[in-house]
């Protein structure tokens, strides 16, 4: 899926589902992500990795989303990691202290 300078590429990981996500994670796609991530819990994938290596921009949308799909995996029994986390992703993971919780 690709929408105004963001793209989702769903593949696998050895620790379940793993979206590649590219470009700006921002208010105007943000649905989009939280759409992709709520159907992969829906069709029982409760175990997501976003590889996020080559995200440019993180907006609050995008850590709301991320946050509350991490807690509604962890209530299945599952999880939500990110790996491959780009230097900002980093950078605005940590300035929002996530970084134990989603790295």
């Amino acid at each position: 899926m690709k929408n105004q300078g963001f793209e989702i590429v769903q593949g696998q990981s050895s620790r379940g589902v793993k979206f590649i996500l590219k470009g700006h994670v921002n208010s105007i796609n943000s649905s989009e992500l939280e759409k992709t991530l709520e159907q992969a819990l829906n069709n029982g994938e409760i175990n997501i990795v976003l590889n996020m290596l080559q995200v440019a921009y993180l907006s609050s949308d995008g850590i709301r989303i991320i946050l509350r799909i991490f807690k509604e995996a962890e209530k299945l029994g599952g999880s939500l990691k990110i790996e491959l986390p780009s230097e900002m992703v980093r950078n605005v993971i940590g300035m929002v202290a996530l970084n134990d919780l989603l790295i």
